[in-house]
């Protein structure tokens, strides 16, 4: 039986001892503001406005166009690096390609990735839920960039007295001082217990010395969120993103109707002792029950494409371009770094290519995923895989991406 056949929530969800790892989160976005008959009636989506003029579809020549970048895509996943995948490109407010390509995984009786396939988003989650969530509270004056974290989260607090100067942009901007990553999942078994570690772990450097890229500051980012808004991350952004998007293929924690379309990301044959599909991979998050502040987003790739075009639009309907402006403008302090606030912006070698604009702004993911938009082309690149499958030691993603988003641009300017 194929592998995507053989799941289920039970086996999932279930430690190695066959107790629940943590209970279901039920879906809660239905906010009043009108039905859809765009949306499936099993949506957790379901009562979004989707907004079609954002994005016209404009993709039917792609094959002739997009012929380099494509091939590029096929033959990556001839060489095994990764399984499944699925590409949109948006340029001057049209969605331009909306291709995929694979299996979910190397075995031929797995199901053929489509355009409708979700994939677990890894740390893109960090821009399209995080950090659109602190642009949202900073526009409704709730969230102060400078303010001490300790003033909001005094479990933040200890002997260190260092820990006191760590602000809002710190976290946003990677310069907090804290670690790029804990296994806090190994000495944690639920929500409240990995969050608590997470506050407690040490710094690594002085707050605003040096910039290093951080999941612990952004788990911690995403609490600090909640808090000011007195709301869930899930729930916030469906309400405040997701929905009025219209972006009715994204989510947190997928429902089980959604598994059979989410290519798995890992065989995890040490830590939960399980192939992981249709929840998110990354460990910490997992013991978060699927909702972090950075990872545990999964959509489609056409999704992210109506999210892109929005952020193009200047962030409208959803932000101020001014917002938009201050949030995707790198950071001049501390010195060295590629950060804007939550985004990153191309460095030198950069995985956006060697054709973005210095005004760009997107992210990776751990999984293999990626978003790039450069309001000066009017240009986004959305790039979805697995690459993670069946494990992580595949890095060939990382020779992938650019040579994809130069053949993208090449192919839309008539350049080699």
């Amino acid at each position: 039986m194929g592998v995507c056949k053989a799941l289920t929530r039970s086996s999932r969800k279930a430690g190695a001892g066959g107790g629940r790892l943590y209970p279901n989160r039920e879906l809660c976005y239905n906010p009043d503001i009108g039905p859809t008959a765009t949306l499936p009636e099993n949506s957790p989506n379901r009562g979004a406005r989707s907004l079609p003029h954002l994005l016209v579809p404009a993709h039917a020549n792609q094959d002739t166009v997009f012929r380099r970048p494509l091939a590029i895509l096929q033959q990556a996943i001839a060489e095994r690096a990764f399984p499944a995948a699925s590409v949109a490109v948006t340029c001057e407010g049209k969605l331009v390609c909306l291709k995929a390509f694979g299996r979910f995984t190397y075995d031929e009786d797995t199901p053929e990735t489509t355009t409708a396939s979700i994939f677990d988003l890894a740390s893109v989650t960090k821009i399209i839920a995080t950090t659109v969530m602190a642009m949202v509270l900073y526009e409704r004056g709730l969230l102060d960039l400078e303010m001490p974290l300790v003033s909001l989260l005094p479990e933040f607090k200890s002997d260190d007295r260092r820990r006191q100067q760590v602000t809002a942009r710190m976290l946003l901007d990677h310069s907090s001082g804290l670690p790029a990553y804990e296994k806090l999942f190994l000495r944690t078994t639920d929500r409240d217990q990995l969050i608590s570690a997470a506050l407690a772990v040490p710094l690594k450097r002085d707050p605003g010395s040096k910039a290093e890229y951080s999941d612990i500051g952004f788990i911690i980012l995403g609490v600090a969120l909640e808090r000011l808004a007195e709301d869930a991350l899930d729930h916030f952004c469906r309400q405040e993103v997701f929905g009025p998007l219209g972006m009715s293929h994204t989510t947190f924690d997928p429902p089980s109707h959604w598994w059979a379309l989410i290519p798995p990301t890992a065989d995890d044959r040490v830590i939960r002792q399980r192939i992981i599909q249709g929840e998110v991979q990354d460990e910490n998050a997992s013991v978060m029950e699927g909702v972090a502040g950075h990872a545990g987003l999964f959509a489609t790739a056409e999704d992210l494409s109506i999210f892109a075009q929005a952020m193009l639009e200047g962030g409208r309907p959803i932000l101020r371009p001014e917002t938009l402006a201050l949030f995707t403008r790198r950071e001049s302090s501390p010195p060295g770094g590629s950060h804007a606030l939550g985004w990153d912006t191309p460095s030198s070698p950069s995985q956006s290519g060697k054709y973005f604009s210095a005004r760009s702004f997107g992210h990776l993911g751990y999984t293999g995923t990626s978003l790039w938009i450069d309001p000066e082309r009017h240009l986004s690149i959305s790039l979805l895989t697995n690459r993670t499958w069946p494990d992580c030691a595949n890095q060939a993603i990382k020779q992938v991406r650019p040579a994809l988003h130069d053949a993208v641009i090449e192919s839309l300017e008539g350049t080699r």
